[in-house]
């Protein structure tokens, strides 16, 4: 199974060079999406490129979280990897992980493979900030109810995906509610999906999300709506798959 390490990075200059530094131990091929980053992270990118064999995809607009993990997944399309692991560069996802999901994507059983920060609760789980947990879990079990899904954490975005599965889904969404388009596509072509433990790591609760979000109350009702609108979407689109596949089997057993 050959896997791609896809890190989106945006204005992350403090802490780029050591994550590179640790990811470098555990994997070979490494992606960097820089979107738009205007706070000296691309030069360090650069600086960086040849000794460590970096794959950069440079935006010089913001795009999107959801458009920078989307556009991982081509690019390991492209380049004929199995897997993408996507990790965030702002040292909250500890690339000592990186072993045991390449250990689950061995296993061969999912599509997707989901770290979870929540999945073994204790003291530690305060670290987060309330809104923030209370938002994730609020979220986890509207997508267990809806999809029946055992999700213990409905945002991280250390995970393992298996780009063939990629491939079936349709993803669109850029922005933060990324997540909710993931869960409504994946339960609709019936994708598999598991979770791993990852470490529960807040270096900077005061992280703002922007456009808006950083109101709890709306920022919930947006991923609410982003959701209800994917399950539509989600449906329409299996709907028509298997129209498609009807009319495929009727007109191979026509003989006209």
């Amino acid at each position: 199974m050959s896997v791609l390490i896809a890190i989106p990075v945006y204005n992350e200059v403090g802490y780029v060079r050591g994550i590179l530094d640790r990811v470098r131990h555990y994997a070979d091929n490494i992606l960097l999406i820089d979107d738009g980053s205007t706070d000296g992270t691309p030069e360090i990118l650069e600086e960086l490129r040849e000794p460590m064999g970096l794959d950069i995809i440079r935006h010089t607009t913001n795009m999107g979280y959801g458009h920078a993990i989307s556009e991982s997944f081509n690019r390991g399309a492209r380049d004929g990897y199995d897997w993408v692991i996507t990790m965030d560069c702002d040292d909250q996802h500890e690339p000592a992980h990186i072993p045991t999901f390449m250990d689950a994507i061995k296993r061969d059983d999912l599509d997707i493979i989901s770290g979870s920060r929540y999945l073994n609760l204790d003291a530690k789980s305060e670290i987060a900030p309330a809104d923030r947990r209370a938002i994730n879990m609020t979220l986890a079990n509207e997508i267990n109810d809806r999809f029946g899904y055992t999700l213990t954490d409905a945002f991280c975005g250390f995970k393992a995906h298996r780009i063939s599965a990629m491939q079936r889904i349709t993803l669109t969404e850029n922005g933060y509610a990324f997540p909710m388009q993931l869960w409504a596509q994946s339960a609709a072509h019936n994708l598999r999906i598991g979770e791993i433990e990852v470490d529960l790591i807040y270096n900077d609760p005061n992280r703002t999300f922007g456009g808006g979000l950083d109101d709890s109350v709306h920022r919930l009702a947006h991923y609410r709506q982003v959701l209800a609108r994917e399950i539509l979407n989600a449906n329409a689109q299996v709907e028509v798959s298997k129209q498609s596949s009807n009319v495929q089997a009727v007109n191979s057993r026509c003989r006209c």
